[in-house]
């Protein structure tokens, strides 16, 4: 049974792949059979219900009639689950608590439906070939969640990395590391670590899982002729995330701003956004293939442009028209841990930052191959718009924001009802950006709206 004081951390971490907090039990109890379900079917997890949207707690109080009901409700979900409904007191509050285990006999189903954890947000699945992409064959669903038996703890743990891993995700330093580890549920039924978290914890998780390492490339020229430095770099995923990084830093036009008189900080400014590079770069290690033993991450630098590959293209379960706007992860248990660090937003919003982002430093928008090899292709400014040459970034900003309205008054002439979240989906770009271009095409006269706001439709002045 679940203690008061595991409930203390689970809070203080917050909500994450096996961690959800509602603040009462819904009208709709079924909403909490999907966590329950969604649970199961990954590695399993555990909802408190009496914890607000701020992580505190406030308490519930649960009467016969709401338990019954959402007994029943969990009782629906097929094959049969044995979990149930229990009342913890914490700090003078009463937290309704639903432990959930992953589920020996995958999957689990609610209403005809599959539901799935990703990252920290729960996801219905509903075509075969969705379903198919999700549980693999002989019963290894995720690579990340399959357990690893040549794995020492002992010995093997990265132990100057937990330290990093708590501050940044908001846990105290003096939680015991092994009570730390019994939440983020990163052992199999039989007690071993599971490849995801010998990735994220151990010391050189490349030793025991082949190829798991990333390698950074640079060439002459525009093609592959000649290599001018080749690193490799193995470790747990944050550590080669951030020698990934490092790497780049020296390998593109980066200028340093002081920040006020007399010597500030120093403020980077990249010839293509860093955090274009953070958003591509978590995403090929969260979602690369680590079942392709033949293939490693890349990040290719050439003289026009950077390419970031990991094994694996996208997953079946994203269609075209759905790319950019959802997400499903090979290996959610990887992108849980990196959500908790902060480095993971949204899920399913990465490629339209990077679009923006790129936008805004006046580049190409990135492009994509998605067959095999998924790989990002950024494109460098020209030598004549070396990041110092401010008139030469606005120009290319101009034009790109140019080509941005271009798209939208095309949209909008092809189906003048659509509304600005349609847009945002189709352009990649976020509602907030989205709603910036109609204020400016209203205010310019180009674009107006005729009828309400609901209902209405968009009218584009015709030249």
């Amino acid at each position: 049974m679940i203690s008061a004081d595991d409930i203390r951390l689970l809070v203080q971490a917050g909500e994450g792949y096996n961690a959800e907090f509602k603040k009462a039990i819904p009208t709709k109890v079924k909403d909490i059979s999907e966590e329950v379900c969604a649970f199961a079917n990954a590695a399993g997890g555990t909802l408190l219900i009496g914890v607000d949207d701020q992580n505190r707690l406030v308490g519930v109080k649960v009467d016969n009639a709401r338990r019954s009901a959402l007994q029943n409700s969990l009782g629906e979900i097929t094959p049969h689950l044995s979990c149930h409904l229990e009342m913890v007191e914490v700090d003078g509050k009463t937290i309704a608590v639903i432990e959930v285990p992953s589920g020996p006999k995958k999957p689990y189903v609610l209403s005809g439906a599959i539901y799935v954890r990703i990252g920290p947000n729960t996801q219905k699945l509903t075509t075969a070939e969705q379903m198919r992409d999700f549980f693999q064959q002989a019963g290894k669903i995720y690579f990340d969640e399959v357990p690893c038996r040549d794995f020492q703890p002992a010995s093997m743990i990265d132990a100057s990395f937990l330290p990093i891993f708590k501050a940044e995700s908001g846990i105290s330093a003096g939680v015991p590391d092994e009570q730390l580890f019994q939440n983020l549920r990163v052992y199999s039924e039989d007690q071993h670590f599971k490849n995801g978290a010998v990735l994220f914890f151990g010391k050189q998780p490349e030793e025991i899982l082949d190829k798991a390492i990333t390698r950074c490339i640079a060439f002459q020229g525009t093609d592959k002729r000649f290599i001018i430095d080749d690193k490799v770099f193995g470790g747990n995923l944050w550590q080669q995330y951030r020698q990934a990084m490092q790497w780049l830093r020296g390998k593109l036009n980066v200028r340093y701003d002081i920040e006020g008189q007399g010597g500030g900080p120093r403020k980077e400014h990249w010839e293509i956004p860093e955090t274009v590079f953070k958003e591509a770069i978590i995403n090929a290690l969260s979602h690369r293939d680590y079942y392709e033993k033949g293939a490693v991450i890349h990040i290719e630098v050439f003289e026009d442009r950077v390419e970031i590959s990991n094994p694996g293209g996208l997953v079946s379960a994203i269609s075209e028209s759905d790319f950019g706007k959802k997400s499903h992860s090979r290996n959610p248990l990887i992108f849980g841990l990196f959500a908790r660090m902060q480095l993971v937003e949204q899920v399913g919003s990465g490629i339209g930052r990077i679009q923006e982002l790129m936008e805004k430093a006046g580049l190409p928008e990135a492009s994509f191959r998605k067959e095999g090899m998924f790989t990002v292709i950024l494109q460098r400014p020209p030598e004549s718009a070396a990041p110092d040459d401010e008139k030469s970034r606005e120009k290319g900003r101009e034009k790109s924001r140019e080509k941005s309205r271009e798209k939208m008054l095309e949209l909008i002439q092809q189906n003048p009802s659509i509304t600005m979240k349609d847009l945002a989906e189709h352009l990649g770009r976020s509602p907030k950006s989205i709603e910036k271009q109609i204020r400016l095409l209203k205010a310019e006269g180009i674009l107006t709206r005729q009828g309400p706001d609901r209902g209405g439709q968009w009218q584009v002045r015709q030249n």
